[in-house]
């Protein structure tokens, strides 16, 4: 299969190495020249962890237009802050229909993919889905290696509703994992819907509240601490399963319930634990992860405007308490002077009604091709 990768971060040339070692044809875009030219002489990825070798990939490029020549599918792994820029540039160089998944999408990606994506594109309709999260645990050691120290299992998958490109006998995620390059279909489940995917979306539980609650701990240049391990307390657990079960509602209410940050780490990672706190620190893959040298960190400046933001506009328009949300978000604002609501994806373009019916059929995007 010929797969184009957009980005060539940890979770972008892990998916590039595994891919190209099970036999598909991956080219791998990354808009900056500089992080990539060792890449692109060598088109060779040093892996080490469960994935080990120096693994060939096909090529390596910054021209949008090589990338984009004839991919089977497009495979975007770049944070979410980069998903309106990639949607308008996909769409001004594709010159098929394929398909197109954001690995993962954040908190409703594919909603803001493809309301930019056709804006630029009404010629060549894609099959837009996202995943709840990466499959890989992994971390990019050098500008060519990586250490991949985990697979993740039954990671959730949807598409938006494209109207005649999905079988509706099939179901949206389902027809997706059935395009997906082989090797990696296995890792995938197929969600009822987009709400389940992007309120399935644990980064913005594990990640925000707890660097932000360790603010001095993280500024400490004299030590380098374990992110889960050390910087999720008993106490910093309880307050984030506050925000799990905030977010845990807003999915309820639009007809789409998911499941707790505790029972997807017990089925993702196949540990166990009567709390999340049990189950973080029951979690190996987690326990060399040391935690960002600042705050400045994709922690706080993807997950709070990407995550945290859609999940507190949600909610707040279903007439839910989200006060553990919104205090997360002010304390961000108030600490690093970042308006993230007015940055981040408030879905104004999304929530134009106050009726929960109403909002449902936005979410299941039968408002979209009528």
């Amino acid at each position: 299969m010929k797969v184009t990768i957009i980005g060539a971060g940890n979770s972008g040339i892990a998916m590039a190495a595994h891919l190209s070692r099970e036999g598909n044809e991956v080219t791998i875009w990354n808009g900056s020249r500089s992080t990539i030219e060792k890449l692109m002489k060598t088109k060779l990825i040093r892996c080490e962890g469960i994935i080990q070798g120096d693994i060939p990939v096909h090529d390596v490029t910054n021209d949008i237009g090589v990338a984009l020549r004839d991919p089977d599918i497009v495979l975007i792994t770049t944070p979410a802050n980069s998903h309106k820029e990639f949607a308008e540039l996909i769409a001004k160089n594709i010159k098929k229909s394929t398909v197109i998944v954001l690995n993962p999408g954040r908190t409703f990606g594919a909603f803001e993919f493809r309301h930019v994506y056709e804006k630029f594109n009404d010629v060549h309709r894609q099959i837009i889905a996202e995943t709840q999260t990466i499959i890989y645990t992994c971390r990019k050691t050098a500008e060519d290696a990586v250490n991949v120290m985990a697979f993740k299992d039954s990671v959730w998958i949807a598409a938006l509703d494209t109207g005649d490109t999905v079988d509706s006998e099939i179901g949206q995620g389902q027809e997706v994992i059935g395009r997906l390059p082989s090797c990696i279909r296995g890792y995938f489940t197929p969600a009822e819907s987009v709400v389940q995917t992007s309120m399935g979306n644990m980064g913005m539980v594990l990640h925000c509240a707890p660097l932000l609650l360790n603010s001095g701990w993280t500024e400490n240049t004299a030590y380098q601490y374990k992110y889960y391990h050390d910087g999720i307390t008993p106490k910093i657990s309880e307050f984030i399963e506050k925000i799990d079960e905030e977010r845990m509602a807003a999915a309820k209410a639009l007809g789409h319930p998911v499941e707790s940050a505790r029972d997807w780490m017990i089925r993702t990672y196949g540990v166990t634990g009567n709390t999340l706190y049990e189950c973080i620190h029951n979690n190996r893959a987690y326990s060399p992860i040391e935690a960002p040298g600042s705050l400045n960190h994709r922690y706080i400046f993807e997950d709070i405007p990407y995550g945290l933001v859609p999940l507190e506009a949600l909610g707040l328009k279903l007439g839910l308490d989200m006060s553990y949300t919104t205090l997360i978000i002010d304390l961000a604002e108030k600490l690093l002077h970042v308006d993230f609501r007015g940055v981040g994806r408030n879905l104004e373009y999304l929530l134009t009604s106050s009726d929960k019916k109403r909002l449902r059929q936005i979410f299941e995007g039968k408002s979209h091709h009528e």
